[in-house]
């Protein structure tokens, strides 16, 4: 399923779009905690490139720069936290979130894995690897993706959605990667460290009403307002 779960079919419906957003303004605020000026801060361009991919209102954006950068007077305190356990049919799950009230979210994450269960941390973790991803498309056609990654300095690379590659690199590599990934044809959609399943569940080996029943739990997950990002050890 890659390295991150998405829905299938997930339209960008009004509720949807409203998830999206929410959890791009707080990447941007995060980020822009570093500066609120773009062209001065790379972490907070990638960020603003994505959130225009999708749309997002120019003034819900710069108001999440001005408030990240501490413009506005309001105070920005999100903790991130990470949950580890199994969706239902023994899939691993790692949960990141970025919340402004962790009790509040401890609660929420042990709620929402009684379909599945929750784990202590370290039970799930050892099976995935931490890794840089870099989401990039290739400038023009023909553009090849592993002698990028090489001449780049990407551990390895996978097909991502609508043509782009998904490049992977060690954590401390990441911005390298991504700074090197346009002079060899590709342009950086995002970069951020996520997680990868080193053992993942074939979905062959699933009914259609079990994965029905994972992908429910999984998108249960991704539909929390403190939840940034959901990797499943799932494989098609």
């Amino acid at each position: 399923m890659g390295a991150q779960w998405k829905a299938k079919h997930k339209d960008l419906a009004a509720n949807a779009k409203g998830q999206l957003f929410g959890k791009l303004a707080k990447d941007i605020m995060i980020a822009a905690r570093q500066g609120p000026d773009p062209a001065a801060n790379s972490r907070l361009r990638l960020v603003v490139e994505q959130a225009r991919k999708v749309s997002m209102p120019k003034d819900t954006l710069e108001r999440a720069i001005k408030k990240g950068a501490g413009l506005t007077g309001e105070a920005v305190h999100f903790e991130h936290a990470l949950y580890e356990g199994f969706a239902p049919h023994r899939v691993p799950v790692m949960v990141e979130c970025l919340t402004d009230n962790v009790n509040r979210a401890a609660s929420e994450m042990r709620v929402l894995f009684r379909k599945g269960q929750l784990g202590a941390s370290g039970s799930v973790a050892w099976d995935f690897d931490h890794l840089g991803m870099i989401e990039a498309e290739p400038i023009a056609a023909g553009a090849d993706p592993e002698l990028a990654a090489i001449e780049a300095g990407a551990q390895d690379f996978e097909a991502a959605d609508d043509g782009a590659s998904l490049f992977l690199t060690a954590p401390t590599d990441l911005d390298l990667v991504s700074r090197a990934l346009p002079a060899h044809g590709f342009t950086v959609l995002s970069a951020k460290l996520g997680y990868k399943p080193k053992n993942p569940v074939s979905a062959a080996t699933l009914s259609s009403e079990q994965l029905e029943e994972i992908e429910a739990f999984l998108a249960a997950l991704d539909g929390n307002e403190d939840v940034q990002n959901v990797y499943a050890g799932l494989r098609d």
